[in-house]
């Protein structure tokens, strides 16, 4: 019975390596809303079985980041206007929540850590665009964990996701100065225990992000495997005896063709 358990563990962990892997890279901008996600391919990236890249696939589609269609396979999703000013909408009613209960229960240490998270958007300020994008939405979800409220923290998490995929269809390119402003603007006035500051530069924080989702950004093509090769950090075990065999690219073709 143990074995059979470990075995169960030893599959969600490959299958949440290749669910973080695609959220990080949608999150990233690496893969855009519409590019195509096949089985086969990201299974060969992870070295992982068809089986265990659609269950990842499914917990994206779960999140709003995946659209999964039969006969059509897997693409990042692709929110309509409406569904994206649902999104931030519902997005800004939550931060709105956090900012009013950091005001009342922020410490210095989490002070002192929100600073230290904007000093690493600064710090990538022109450098490197990924990084910049990463460190801005970590801020608004470490926001939500310091609040203590699992729940939101959790959904603030799956928001700022899918708001970086609307930014990637709608957006134009924005410099990081000025969300390094408006994130530290925010700082000062939990930093005063003044809520209502704080919840008003929140909404007008999150109102400029939504504001610059404008035009639609050129369709690209990039290759999935050349992109999801620095998402594939943690290659699994490969498997053995007639588990490998069952798992192998080659033995789901072969299952494809009967």
């Amino acid at each position: 019975m143990s074995l059979l358990k470990d075995r169960g563990r030893s599959a969600v962990s490959r299958s949440g390596v290749i669910y973080r892997g695609l959220r990080q890279a949608i999150s990233d901008h690496a893969l855009l809303p519409g590019d195509k996600l096949p089985e086969d391919t990201i299974g060969e990236r992870f070295g992982a079985s068809r089986t265990l890249v659609r269950e990842a696939l499914m917990r994206l589609k779960a999140e709003g980041l995946v659209d999964m269609q039969p006969n059509r396979g897997a693409a990042v999703a692709r929110p309509s206007l409406d569904e994206a000013r649902h999104i931030f909408a519902a997005r800004a009613c939550l931060e709105r929540e956090v900012m009013a209960t950091l005001a009342v229960s922020i410490t210095p240490r989490q002070l002192a850590a929100l600073e230290a998270q904007v000093e690493k958007e600064r710090d990538a300020d022109g450098k490197d665009g990924l990084e910049s994008i990463r460190f801005a939405g970590a801020f608004h979800v470490l926001l939500a964990e310091m609040s203590g409220n699992r729940v939101v923290a959790r959904y603030v998490d799956e928001l700022v996701s899918r708001c970086a995929l609307i930014i990637a269809l709608y957006g134009q390119p924005h410099a990081s100065d000025c969300a390094v402003s408006e994130h530290r603007s925010i700082i000062e006035a939990l930093r005063e225990r003044n809520g209502a500051q704080a919840a008003k530069l929140m909404a007008h924080h999150l109102g400029e992000v939504e504001g610059r989702a404008l035009l639609a950004q050129p369709s690209r093509r990039p290759d999935i495997g050349d992109i999801l090769g620095r998402y594939a950090l943690r290659r699994p075990r490969p498997a053995t005896g007639a588990k490998a065999a069952s798992e192998s690219p080659e033995a789901g073709r072969e299952n494809r063709r009967r």
